[in-house]
């Protein structure tokens, strides 16, 4: 039990002022310093710890991590994650980054394994257990049946020679000369490097696997990077009447009709093979009105148009069409194939679909 008494560190309020009392050599604390360089210093003393922690880190990154990775990459099935207290919750946050970056990975409690969760384990499985002293007795009554079911444990601790490191298969060090918490209680320093091996594994492997942001964004379908990269243009384009057009015969009054009608800025001029003449836009009519020598009534949508248009397959990506628009200036573009339009893609429909 903690003797509270000898701790030199509490603070009492003495009417509008605050007594000091310093937590640790050099700690500054209300009632000898200024409004906020207290806070300032104490922050700055953990990230200088913690820092400290990591570089430290650096030797651990060594053929028991190679070793890890090469288990881990070919394992057959899934990596199963387990820590209690602060090493759980790191633990699931490193369960999590290993099945986003291509690792199938879950996170188990090792109390709940004890009661039939266990059970979702199986022998092509490799246990990542995590306790940063490595006498964690929730996972340390797991390794008889681990053992007996030959699943790989991966022991990842502050203590090699614990009874977690002394029996698993693989020991990842993860020791830190001292913990950014003045009363040594609260882990910080030690859940900071457990965090970093972790992302070091996953990104060591995503490496290895060649892991893509393609692949990245099949097991992010509901965000924007999942929207960004699974989104095809031909998913959100208007085709078949819903595309404004007209052909080269027409007149420019009939090219403004279709341009009003259709509501997207533009109007395709094509042959009967819809094979693209030109376009013409709003920008477009702006240019003919400022240009006193075109017979607007008369005027045929040939001698106005302009050449060509910015175009873009459909089976393209729709944030490839974003960057398209972007780099011309442009609100729509031409979907084309064989030099045939297909569609248009609108900048609405790309933040209708939620790539913008």
């Amino acid at each position: 039990m903690l003797d509270l008494t000898s701790q030199p560190s509490f603070i009492t309020e003495q009417g509008s002022n605050m007594s000091h009392v310093e937590l640790s050599s050099g700690a500054c604390f209300p009632g000898n310093c200024s409004e906020d360089c207290c806070f300032q210093q104490a922050g700055k003393e953990v990230l200088q710890i913690e820092r400290n922690a990591l570089a430290q880190l650096d030797q651990y990154i060594n053929h028991d991590f190679s070793h890890a990775c090469e288990k881990i990459f070919n394992c057959q099935g899934k990596v199963v994650v387990m820590g209690i207290g602060k090493s759980g919750h790191i633990g699931r946050k490193i369960a999590a980054t290993f099945a986003s970056t291509g690792t199938p990975a879950f996170f188990i409690h090792p109390t709940e394994a004890s009661h039939g969760d266990l059970g979702m384990v199986t022998s092509q499985d490799i246990v990542l257990a995590i306790s940063n002293s490595g006498e964690t007795g929730e996972i340390l009554s797991l390794i008889p049946i681990l053992k007996r079911q030959k699943i790989l444990l991966i022991a990842m601790s502050g203590n090699p020679k614990s009874n977690m490191g002394e029996v698993a298969d693989i020991h990842l060090c993860i020791k830190v000369p001292e913990e950014a918490c003045p009363l040594g209680l609260a882990p910080t320093a030690s859940t900071t490097a457990t965090l970093v091996m972790g992302d070091a594994l996953a990104v060591a492997l995503l490496k290895k696997r060649r892991f893509t942001p393609q692949h990245f964004a099949l097991s992010h379908p509901g965000g924007l990077l999942g929207r960004k990269l699974l989104v095809r243009v031909d998913e959100i384009m208007h085709i078949g009447t819903e595309i404004p057009q007209v052909t080269l015969d027409a007149s420019l009054r009939d090219a403004l009709l279709e341009i009003t009608q259709k509501k997207l800025g533009l109007t395709v001029i094509c042959d009967d093979q819809m094979k693209i003449a030109g376009v013409f836009t709003d920008g477009d009519l702006r240019r003919v009105l400022s240009d006193n020598t075109f017979d607007l009534n008369n005027a045929k949508i040939a001698e106005v148009m302009t050449s060509g248009g910015i175009h873009i397959s459909a089976d393209k990506l729709a944030v490839e069409a974003l960057n398209l628009m972007q780099s011309h200036n442009i609100t729509v573009l031409l979907v084309v194939e064989d030099e045939r339009l297909l569609g248009v893609v609108h900048m609405h429909d790309l933040l209708k679909a939620g790539i913008v």
